[in-house]
């Protein structure tokens, strides 16, 4: 007799709630691009994109000269800045049909775009599913960032490399000690397009040294100093082929940064410090020159300007952090994520805060915190919603675990849906067959038709178990528990809806649990 492995599956079924949360997620994404591509020659020039274009220009003329026109490598400031974006918008203008500022807009969406699909991606590997999505749409539908990825050249890319820097982070924490070469990949990407793009993307450095503490601390307790130690240094050897990437990629957008190994410090350096001739802006009803902002300048401007509901989740995302880091029992490797994603999204603003750098045109240089953002808070979503799912009882009842013992809960029998699928998933994933020239034979405890509908023609149900392969049960008080394993379990707050067990080969003379009426 073959066997089957046992298996567990909650309430709604997570492959159910997976599917209809990636459609939905892959429709979100279909109908930004179409909004995206009837709206992109809708948005006007800024104040940078004639010289970003023209950068572009002196970019593309140095690699044709081979390097010996040189203009780039001193125009103006930009030459601390990455080109990368100016220099694909440069290239694909001369194959679309579209003016030149027409296609950077298109550019700028093409990169959001992918912004919005990296930030779903880490929020689901993270939270599941329901975080995912949740993430996406909070991003979606924020005008800072939706807005800025169509017109501002320097910070919407910037704040995509950062996310996908961040994707490569959390897949390392999550396969630490042993990253796949896909991992490496990605965090050499988005080492070299985030560093590449913005010396500032160097402070990815601070997020990974600080959280994944939880990791190394782990690592200490549970194998001791030199085994940790061990396992670090295989994982910085391992990533030695994504520091090559990312020099090369940092290289090819921002040439100026290998003329000279010290040039990027050079860059940290120069802007740490304002660089221009002092201007005053409103703030709060006040003329205020930009070197002088108060501390109060982002979180204010950030608490005008984000929606609602993303700030109230950012809390909860940052609420979820601080429980995990506090829990003895929390996984270090999820406690690490959430304290990378914690300090993504605000220790950027906080430095700011502390040390008063001269502020101005709002929170444009400040758009690469709010992904990071909309994860923590499509994280924090996902949790509520898996903790709501799990309790159809209100507190006054004891939540389902605590009503299980005093009241009927799936009275109609729709757990035998998810069994049955759950059954049907099983023998797929095992490869058995039915027994030549008869159907599975399945004796169900509770409505036989909605069991037969889910199962489909290739099952026969019935009451009689001796004859049955399989028993199908509802977790109510009328219906046995067997001595039998079990092949599928739907449970919600841990309380058991329905069972499959493989009674093949055993002896059961009844499902009920009390005598038939």
């Amino acid at each position: 007799m073959s066997s089957i492995t046992t298996s567990a599956v909650d309430t709604p079924s997570p492959r159910s709630i997976e599917q209809t949360c990636d459609d939905i997620a892959l429709a979100v994404l279909a109908v930004v691009c179409v909004v995206a591509a009837l709206t992109f020659r809708d948005y006007g020039l800024g104040w940078d994109d004639y010289t970003h274009a023209e950068y572009a220009d002196l970019l593309l003329k140095m690699f044709g000269s081979g390097f010996t026109d040189t203009r780039a490598l001193s125009f103006v400031n930009l030459y601390m800045y990455g080109g990368g974006f100016d220099m694909v918008a440069a290239l694909l203008h001369k194959i679309v049909p579209f003016d030149l500022f027409e296609t950077r807009r298109l550019v700028g969406a093409i990169v959001g775009i992918i912004g919005l699909g990296v930030s779903w991606r880490v929020a689901r590997r993270v939270g599941g599913p329901v975080a995912g999505l949740a993430a996406l749409v909070l991003l979606a539908l924020c005008p800072t960032f939706y807005g800025h990825m169509f017109m501002n050249p320097k910070d919407a890319p910037f704040a995509v490399a950062m996310v996908v820097l961040m994707l490569g982070l959390v897949r390392l924490a999550q396969e630490y000690p042993q990253p796949s070469p896909r991992t490496v990949l990605i965090v050499g990407l988005g080492a070299g397009l985030s560093i590449g793009s913005r010396i500032l993307g160097g402070m990815t450095l601070i997020y990974a040294a600080i959280g994944f503490l939880p990791i190394w601390m782990s690592d200490y307790r549970t194998h001791g100093l030199r085994e940790a130690v061990h396992r670090l240094a295989h994982v910085l050897y391992v990533l030695l082929p994504a520091l090559l990437l990312g020099y090369l990629i940092m290289g090819l957008i921002w040439p100026w940064s290998i003329v000279d190994a010290s040039n990027p410090l050079h860059a940290l350096t120069y802007f740490s410090h304002f660089f221009e001739k002092p201007w005053k802006e409103l703030f709060a009803g006040a003329i205020v020159s930009v070197p002088d902002m108060p501390w109060s300048y982002l979180p204010t401007l950030f608490a005008l300007q984000l929606p609602e509901v993303m700030l109230a989740l950012l809390a909860a995302g940052v609420v979820l952090t601080a429980i995990s880091l506090v829990r003895p029992n929390a996984d270090p490797k999820y406690k690490a994520i959430l304290l990378m994603l914690t300090l993504a999204a605000l220790l950027p603003l906080i430095i700011a805060m502390v040390k008063r750098p001269a502020l101005y045109n709002g929170i444009r240089h400040f758009v690469f915190v709010v992904p990071p953002m909309a994860i923590l808070g499509g994280i924090a979503f996902g949790a509520l919603f898996e903790r709501l799912n799990g309790h159809g009882f209100n507190h006054i009842a004891g939540t389902v675990r605590g009503a299980d013992d005093r009241y009927m809960l799936d009275y109609w029998g729709l757990a035998l849906k998810q069994a049955s699928e759950g059954l049907r998933q099983e023998l797929v994933e095992r490869q058995e067959s039915a027994p030549p020239n008869r159907k599975w034979r399945v004796a169900v405890c509770g409505p036989q038709r909605p069991a037969q509908v889910a199962l489909g023609p290739d099952f026969a149900i019935g009451w009689d178990s001796h004859a049955a392969d399989f028993a199908m049960t509802l977790g109510e008080f009328y219906c046995k528990g067997l001595n039998a394993p079990v092949v599928v379990e739907i449970k919600r707050d841990d309380v058991v809806f329905a069972r499959v067990y493989d009674i093949r080969g055993a002896s059961i003379a009844s499902l009920l649990a009390i005598p038939a009426p």
